[in-house]
């Protein structure tokens, strides 16, 4: 990928596709991003294609029908206000979301692999679990990992106290060397709150062709091709993400920044 910019604003409508990225967009191969918001009442259609979809909520309750059956996704206000739930469906479906509330729903999308089945995933199976110590300490709730049946999609996100470092120490997944790291591309979509605040990520490499450190206000999306990266989330303001990994292997393994890998040596709990 060339050093286009890794920020992708979101539109800030609240009827339709605040975002939509493809593949081609990023200039990568698998992940897909589109966010979209609904006044209650309106609906909007998708097709899931050749690609694999997990439907997330961010904040309110969508009804979703298709061939495969029909479910009721969401219940939270806003990512600040509880546990998420997530639609997944596999690829060649039709679907229709209607908003049964003001709706703000994530679509990611990646390539589909295998056969697999439509299911909704609760809050009650969402996986909450702390990660890091002090001031990178941070809350994860994993969606759609790897202990979870899907073709090539992995969804997880993260709370971020405010003046608190996340994804950190900086780390990357950008070469195939199965069992120590992974290659996967990212993506970020972040809230923040109180929503007037903004995160600040960077993404670089080693030799420097690629290092970028972006702004991300509320709503907007960051793109993580390669490369270690790191988030902040400035004093007085909690900073919530989204994010979305895709492979040729679906498993995530990262490597540390051996700069900086001995801030996660001197932690008492795992990675």
């Amino acid at each position: 990928m060339s050093e286009r910019s890794l920020l992708v604003r979101g539109n800030g409508t609240d009827h339709g596709l605040a975002l939509s990225l493809k593949p081609e967009d990023a200039g990568w191969t698998y992940i897909g991003f589109d966010l979209l918001r609904l006044p209650a009442g309106a609906s909007w259609e998708g097709h899931t294609g050749d690609r694999e979809v997990g439907l997330v909520s961010v904040g309110g309750v969508a009804r979703v029908t298709s061939s495969a059956g029909s479910w009721d996704v969401g219940g939270r206000k806003d990512p600040f206000d509880g546990l998420p739930h997530c639609l997944y469906l596999p690829g060649g479906l039709d679907y229709r979301i209607e908003a049964t509330t003001a709706l703000e729903l994530a679509i990611c999308s990646a390539p589909a692999v295998g056969n697999h089945q439509p299911r909704l995933i609760t809050p009650d199976d969402v996986h909450v679990h702390t990660r890091g110590e002090g001031q990178c300490k941070r809350e994860i709730h994993d969606i759609l990992m790897e202990d979870r049946d899907a073709g090539s999609l992995l969804i997880t996100e993260v709370h971020s106290p405010a003046g608190n470092w996340s994804s950190y120490p900086p780390h990357k997944h950008d070469v195939d060397r199965l069992p120590e790291e992974s290659q996967l591309e990212e993506s970020y979509y972040f809230h923040i709150k109180p929503r007037q605040g903004f995160a600040l990520e960077r993404v670089y490499t080693t030799d420097g062709s690629l290092d970028q450190s972006v702004a991300a206000r509320h709503g907007d999306l960051v793109l993580v091709p390669r490369g270690y990266h790191v988030v902040g989330a400035p004093a007085g303001y909690e900073v919530y993400y989204l994010n979305v990994l895709a492979g040729p292997k679906r498993a995530l393994r990262v490597t540390f920044d051996p700069d900086h890998v001995w801030i996660k040596d001197s932690w008492g709990r795992a990675w």
